[in-house]
């Protein structure tokens, strides 16, 4: 059986998410919840649950303010948000689990059958809430998930990443290249506006580590690692607006 607390300071929302998790969520045993940063961290301490659900914003702070307060973090963390752009991106970039407001039946079962029970990693739960924490007033790291386990990169160690069917290849700046199990659309969600952009299907660039481009249809870059990309023909006027600041003259 898998312990549980709810921490959200609305109560309809506390509600909705306690009745689906006793309806569709056997495992699950929610014993206490609370409605405030400092309600959460005092009742955590006396719980030792195995999971949170938490919410991100509350009166007294934040999702993340409870998790600075907190020492020890041996328990599993799962977001529950409402669309906030920020916020999901930094949860996107820590790889931590979330559901989102109003809450589905269906998404919060798939959140529960993530949860892991005997041998869980709560080093690398740590590594994730410490790049959720490093990031949340500004972007600097991301956790990526590989099939040997987590890498914790530098964003501006990323040359680029290159599509691999429902993976991705990531380049560094060290020019160390490795697999991530997630697909480049998901990438292009959460990096796009860091200083990266799409040039084509198969190719998301950091523009701080273009050399030149070549013209051409699309036409070409080339990456300070000398490495050569395609832009494909309808994402070209887009990258070159963002070099330059203005757009393609559409002649070669």
């Amino acid at each position: 059986m898998i312990n549980a607390l709810i921490i959200d300071d609305e109560e309809e929302s506390r509600n909705a998410l306690f009745n689906v998790l006793t309806k569709f969520a056997g495992r699950v045993n929610v014993t206490g919840q609370a409605g405030s940063v400092a309600e959460g961290v005092a009742l955590i301490a006396a719980e030792k649950p195995d999971v949170v659900f938490l919410d991100i914003r509350m009166p007294d702070g934040s999702g993340f303010d409870l998790l600075e307060q907190t020492k020890d973090i041996e328990y599993q963390v799962i977001f529950v948000t409402a669309h906030d752009n920020y916020a999901l991106k930094a949860i996107k970039f820590s790889a931590l689990d979330y559901i989102l407001k109003p809450i589905d039946p269906m998404q919060v079962v798939r959140a529960v059958e993530k949860i892991r029970e005997p041998g869980v990693d709560f080093h690398a739960i740590s590594n994730k809430i410490s790049i959720l924490l490093r990031n949340k007033n500004g972007f600097e790291r991301i956790t990526l998930p590989t099939f040997e386990g987590l890498r914790f990169v530098n964003i501006k160690d990323i040359i680029r990443c290159e599509a691999d069917n429902n993976y991705t290849f990531f380049y560094l700046n060290s020019g160390e290249k490795f697999l991530v199990t997630k697909t480049l659309k998901e990438y292009d969600d959460i990096l796009s506006g860091l200083d990266f952009i799409r040039v084509h299907q198969s190719h998301l660039v950091n523009v701080r580590f273009v050399d030149r481009y070549l013209k051409g249809e699309g036409g070409t870059v080339v990456m300070v690692d000398g490495s050569e990309v395609s832009v494909s023909r309808r994402r070209k006027n887009d990258f070159l607006r963002m070099m330059t600041g203005f757009p393609g003259s559409g002649k070669e």
